[in-house]
């Protein structure tokens, strides 16, 4: 590997999601508390005593069948003294605050039969019953922010237990109702702080989880000021949206929630960290844009374009013969695509857009503008009319996300998650902004690629490999060519 990718590559060794490492040269991650911690509700709210009933969307129960989602940040040293004591209270303080205004996170999923009287049927809604989400504080002694963060540095194998609920999926809790939905981890570093979170796919998405997170920081930072006098990015919706004429609630063909959730052995895979400056960001879309432009309808995106480059080094790596079927899959935003939906909304609003190509059609000089065309009409096809004719389909024949589907042999596939739009590197509590973003071992396939903010204007990708394809990626000139740092 060259000098200058060695300067930008962070690769680490991620366990199967199932069975955690704790333990690390020079000792373990150890957990000093573990408690239930209950939203502290605005002064303005007008709740009613009686627990509120949430009804799961299509978008959400698809969902329930997958890993929690699971991201944090590494936050510098508390300045004060006595700086983790006061620091860990005091996150533990503000994220009651936080969950104040995510109030139904709190709660826990209810399981009934079918209302309707459809026999072997059941029902899945979230009540907003208060019981808590689930607060713990962890030390990692010997750990430094400079081993998560630092370039080249094998992160330890404890930095997967910085993240609370990991190995659960979705319908865990739902078959134990007494689980809870959300669940915040702070671990205190040798230098550092690391603060995570833990979210049940079925009652929110990534929009959703990043709004909560950033509100935390916000009222963290704000110290003791009363929420109504923060300037919160938005005010959550918390009423679940469906289709006019929808049943509600949706009634699942199960006979019970065990028989929805399928346990998956996940391969191993290492990942690696790149960082794609502005810059650079702004060159590849130029390139894709211009390779296409005899023939493109439409601007090529930034993201489509990184995107694009990506996949074509992950089809180099794995070594994919030409005429092999490969796809690449980018999640897409509803909230703006879907009228009646607020941009604030609660909950799940997120379709998928599929690229597939034949493997030789992506590769070789002047194809990163098809590859990236490829990503833009996909994307393109999802309108609103094609979101409301899939979800009005849905709850007459389910369908759930099953992560086993996404393996194959040859393994082909690359999964998008995430989004540079997602405010990551602004979540300063109150002692300095994130010196890097991180993801637990939840949902980590062999082609699972996660989008951040770069930062700096640009985008982060943490990208999950088997093992030999990962070290050929991180040697693909081409690849480390576009993302130096500069």
């Amino acid at each position: 590997m060259t000098d200058r990718a060695q300067t930008q590559i962070q690769i680490q060794l991620v366990p199967e999601a199932t069975t955690p490492a704790i333990q690390m040269e020079g000792g373990g991650v150890q957990i000093i508390s573990r408690r239930m911690v209950q939203p502290q509700p605005e002064r303005t709210s007008s709740r009613s005593p009686e627990p509120e009933i949430v009804h799961l969307t299509p978008w959400d129960l698809r969902r329930i069948t997958v890993d929690y989602i699971q991201k944090g940040v590494v936050l510098p040293k508390p300045p004060a003294a006595g700086q983790y004591a006061h620091a860990v209270e005091h996150l533990r303080s503000s994220f009651c605050r936080a969950i104040g205004r995510f109030y139904p996170l709190a709660g826990r999923f209810a399981v009934a039969a079918d209302a309707n009287g459809r026999p072997g049927g059941l029902t899945i809604s979230l009540r907003c019953s208060d019981e808590g989400a689930e607060f713990v504080h962890a030390v990692a002694p010997g750990i430094t922010v400079a081993d998560i963060t630092g370039p080249l540095n094998v992160i330890p194998q404890a930095v997967w237990s910085f993240f609370p609920l990991t190995g659960m999926l979705g319908t865990d809790a739902a078959v134990d109702t007494s689980r809870p939905v959300l669940a915040a981890q702070v671990t205190e570093l040798d230098d550092g702080v690391f603060v995570a979170m833990s979210l049940n796919h079925g009652a929110a998405d990534g929009t959703t989880f990043w709004d909560l997170f950033n509100a935390w920081s916000q009222i963290s930072r704000s110290a003791a000021a009363d929420d109504r006098d923060i300037s919160f990015t938005a005010a959550s919706s918390r009423s679940r949206w469906f289709l006019d004429g929808c049943t509600v609630p949706i009634s699942l063909p199960f006979a019970k929630v065990e028989d929805i959730g399928r346990r998956f052995e996940y391969p191993p895979v290492q990942e690696c960290s790149l960082h794609f400056s502005l810059e650079n960001v702004k060159k590849l879309k130029a390139k894709a844009n211009a390779e296409m432009a005899a023939m493109a309808t439409a601007t090529i995106s930034s993201l489509q374009a990184v995107l694009a480059l990506i996949w074509q080094a992950a089809c180099r790596a794995r070594r994919l013969p030409p005429g092999q079927e490969t796809s690449c899959a980018i999640p897409v935003g509803c909230r703006t695509r879907v009228k009646g939906i607020p941009h604030c909304y609660v909950g799940n609003a997120v379709a998928r857009a599929v690229g597939r190509v034949a493997v030789g059609e992506i590769l070789g000089e002047g194809r990163l503008g098809w590859a990236a065309w490829l990503l833009n009409r996909a994307v393109a096809s999802v309108d609103e009319a094609s979101v409301r004719n899939e979800l009005a389909a849905w709850h007459e024949n389910p369908s759930f996300k099953y992560l086993a589907e996404y393996g194959g042999n040859p393994v082909a596939a690359m999964v998008a998650t995430g989004s540079q739009r997602f405010d990551v590197y602004g979540n300063d509590f109150g002692w300095g902004r994130p010196a890097a973003v991180r993801s637990g071992a939840g949902n980590k396939l062999d082609g699972m690629v996660t989008v951040y903010e770069g930062g700096d204007g640009g985008i982060e990708l943490e990208v999950c490999l088997a093992p030999d394809a990962l070290v050929r990626l991180v040697a693909d000139e081409e690849l480390m060519d576009a993302s130096r740092i500069e």
